[in-house]
């Protein structure tokens, strides 16, 4: 959050209740309730009332107008994509990596192992490795291992963002009745 009110068109009392508005609304976001994340906001100028104006008035202002800028910039849901290894035997390799591939991930190399496996790399969305542990298990007969690290945030595509505001939707609605 930066200050850049210039000449006390907002007198610097309010300036924290402003941001104070932003912050809140920043947890929940405008997109299916998820956090807004990495931005910068830039308080540059304003106005009050010296009769109307009040704390509570520039925090609801902060928060209203950092929803109008949110939704002009079009925001976008953002999933994590982990950089999963997976070590498989090679009569496992073909179903292995179809697997991964109906996961949405992406093989980026195969490699030979000691014996009679292979290493799969592949970048994979984290909520596509929830259960991974067992459906490797299966897919193996327990001869399989993997492990995986974070690698980066990517758009989640927009037939499964569509999807998932519509879920959050539904649980907002539920938890209200």
């Amino acid at each position: 959050y930066v200050d850049k009110v210039v000449g006390g068109v907002i007198p610097k009392k309010y300036i924290p209740a402003a941001e104070k508005g932003i912050v809140e609304t920043l947890k929940e976001g405008i997109v299916a309730g998820y956090p807004v994340v990495d931005l910068k906001v830039t308080l540059y100028d304003g106005s009050y009332h010296s009769v109307d104006s009040s704390e509570m008035a520039f925090k609801i202002a902060g928060s209203l107008a950092f929803k109008k800028a949110t939704v002009e910039a079009k925001p976008v849901l953002l999933e994590p994509i982990m950089k999963v290894e997976v070590i498989t035997p090679d009569d496992a390799l073909g179903s292995v990596i179809g697997d991964l591939n109906a996961k949405r991930g992406k093989v980026q190399g195969v490699e030979p192992q000691a014996g009679g496996n292979q290493k799969i790399i592949a970048l994979v969305p984290m909520s596509e490795m929830l259960t991974y542990a067992n459906q490797l298990q299966s897919l193996t007969s327990g001869r399989g291992l993997y492990s995986m690290e974070f690698l980066h945030y990517e758009e989640v595509p927009s037939h499964l963002a569509q999807k998932l505001v519509e879920q959050r939707k539904a649980e907002k609605e539920g938890d209200k009745e």
